[in-house]
């Protein structure tokens, strides 16, 4: 997940106008789109062999999730030079989210009450990927507040380092808490599956 930073030179007279503070300006834009992948059947067994067939695979690992959410940082920052001193000047922090839902095409012909299992199930699955975009949502505002808590150093290339350093702790600290959801969501989203195709079996979590 990278994090670009770019550092922008200001004229010797606007660093003037901004005083001996100046005023950091802060900003996160979180974008979320959809996208769908197609599943055919008309059995409870049918659509969990769909799922893992035919689910998004996520980070090149070979196995199938029934949905996923591919999340994205990014942003810049801008670095002023006052009194020999380099400052935090602008701070614009994005996040990218893309939900990736499966989309069920036999819904008509299939089994009586196998539509109202499903819209329970698909209910479950956008709640837990809505929860993955809250999530990085969040750490967003924690990286743009912990870039603009940064002190000043002696040199920009200093502050630029801590920021990059900052930065890689706040997407491992995303990393782990979007890993601590998943872990405790699993084994009830199994549940809800073996109840959807009325068996013992194994179904694959939803770990996104």
């Amino acid at each position: 997940m990278p994090f670009p930073f770019r550092r922008a030179g200001l004229p010797l007279a606007l660093l003037l106008l901004c005083g001996t503070q100046g005023t950091a300006d802060a900003e996160v834009i979180a974008r979320k789109s959809f996208s769908y992948f197609d599943i055919r059947g008309n059995t409870a067994d049918e659509l969990d062999a769909a799922l893992n067939a035919r689910g998004p695979q996520i980070g090149g690992a070979s196995s199938h999730h029934p949905a996923a959410t591919r999340i994205r940082f990014g942003g810049e920052a801008t670095y002023v030079e006052r009194g020999g001193r380099c400052y935090i000047g602008d701070v614009k922090v994005t996040v990218d989210t893309d939900i990736i839902l499966p989309r069920w095409r036999d819904r008509r012909h299939a089994e009586k009450r196998l539509p109202a299992v499903w819209d329970m199930l698909l209910a479950d699955i956008k709640r837990h990927e809505a929860r993955h975009v809250e999530i990085a949502r969040d750490h967003a505002y924690l990286l743009e507040q912990t870039i603009l808590a940064l002190g000043p150093a002696w040199s920009c290339d200093r502050l630029q380092d801590e920021v990059g350093r900052a930065t890689e702790r706040a997407i491992e600290q995303h990393d782990e808490a979007q890993a601590r959801f998943d872990a405790a969501e699993a084994t009830n989203f199994e549940n809800r599956v073996r109840r959807m195709n009325g068996s013992g079996n194994s179904a694959q979590s939803a770990g996104r």
